[in-house]
């Protein structure tokens, strides 16, 4: 599928089949994170791949809004560095990891935006780095209807020059 494609039809997937992918969509996933640009080339990140069914149902209980981390055939926690671009560098890296599992028909969703401490410990990741979310994948459950999704009027969200001016 083409890049525009992606995006176009990518959507948020929470359940997922009891199904491991191949290691080398995992590899292609982790590299697409490691490969993103980021501002001044500064890569305030690291990404740690969790594929133990048994650490995945532990990350699953603790994140109270990621449940379904635990049904997951992996899942990236997303850590960060302290920069004043970290926050758009590794939401960029996110992007990346969604799209290319995307186009390989696996689903993700963003679990947490921060608040996520308690997974230093489970992790070992040092106390000066932040967990920025972690991010789950697997082949979805469901058949997606691919690109059905409920968006604003493109007029309402796009301008062209200025602020309420229409976009041609």
């Amino acid at each position: 599928m083409t890049v525009f494609d992606a995006v176009r039809t990518l959507l948020a997937v929470r359940t997922y089949k009891d199904q491991a992918l191949p290691e080398a969509l995992v590899r292609r996933i982790m590299e697409s994170a490691w490969l993103t640009g980021s501002s001044r080339n500064g890569q305030p990140w690291h990404f740690i791949a969790v594929q133990d069914k048994a650490r995945l149902r532990e990350l699953g209980g603790l994140a109270r809004t990621g449940p379904y981390i635990a049904e997951a055939a992996f899942a990236v926690v997303v850590v960060m560095e302290e920069s004043i671009y970290n926050v758009s560098d590794v939401s960029r890296a996110v992007q990346s990891m969604m799209l290319t599992a995307w186009d390989e028909g696996v689903g993700s969703n963003w679990v947490g935006f921060g608040n996520l401490e308690w997974a230093n410990a489970v992790l070992g990741i040092p106390p000066a780095l932040k967990v920025m979310a972690i991010v789950p994948f697997g082949y979805p459950v469901a058949r997606l209807g691919r690109g059905k999704k409920n968006r604003r009027p493109f007029a309402e969200v796009v301008s062209g020059e200025r602020y309420g001016q229409p976009f041609v």
